[in-house]
């Protein structure tokens, strides 16, 4: 295995910011390794599988981080209502404040990229995965059964990176607030 080294982590925190916004596709190795302030051959070094690699790993990064946002707002939270209003909230103004460049930072490469890379796949459905159990995890704290919890879990998973696909594309956060209302309502009667 690699050293985990400056250089390393430089790289790839600048794929994941450069995956966010751009995609797989179009984010080119010149691209990656300038943005990491390294030298071509530390790509292929630090990431002996390559821009694969790189995105693999990135997209893991990236899925930790929401993750820990994500984990943060539902401990603060006193309530599913609340808590899903914060995870919006949240979202929106990273939304509206990249000027409508980043929304989840794993749906663009999901999408450019998955179908034809199980390393990519695996790792955006790892951290899918993982947010998803933490939602249902906090929901069955609060009184929800297990079985509705991990459905209100995909449906929140589901509605919210659909908002924000729509929210980027026709950069406008109404569909972000729209689903932050209606999933607000449909938690508050569940509890």
């Amino acid at each position: 295995m690699a050293r985990r080294t400056d250089t390393r982590q430089r790289m790839l925190d600048s794929a994941a910011d450069l995956f966010h916004t751009q995609g797989y596709h179009a984010t080119g190795l010149n691209q990656l390794v300038s943005a990491g302030g390294a030298p071509k051959g530390s790509l292929y070094f630090h990431f002996p599988g390559g821009k694969e690699q790189l995105a693999a790993e990135a997209l893991e990064l990236s899925g930790a981080r929401l993750g820990a946002l994500l984990r943060q707002l539902l401990e603060a939270a006193d309530d599913p209502a609340e808590a899903i209003t914060s995870v919006v909230d949240m979202l929106a103004n990273i939304l509206a404040e990249s000027d409508f460049q980043r929304g989840c930072p794993l749906a663009t490469v999901a999408l450019d990229a998955a179908t034809e890379s199980e390393p990519i796949r695996s790792a955006c459905a790892g951290s899918y995965a993982g947010w998803h159990r933490m939602i249902t995890d906090y929901l069955v704290r609060q009184g929800i059964e297990a079985e509705r919890a991990e459905a209100l879990g995909l449906v929140a998973i589901s509605s919210i990176e659909g908002a924000l696909m729509l929210a980027k594309l026709n950069q406008d956060l109404a569909p972000m607030y729209a689903v932050g209302a209606h999933l607000r309502e449909t938690y508050a009667k569940e509890i």
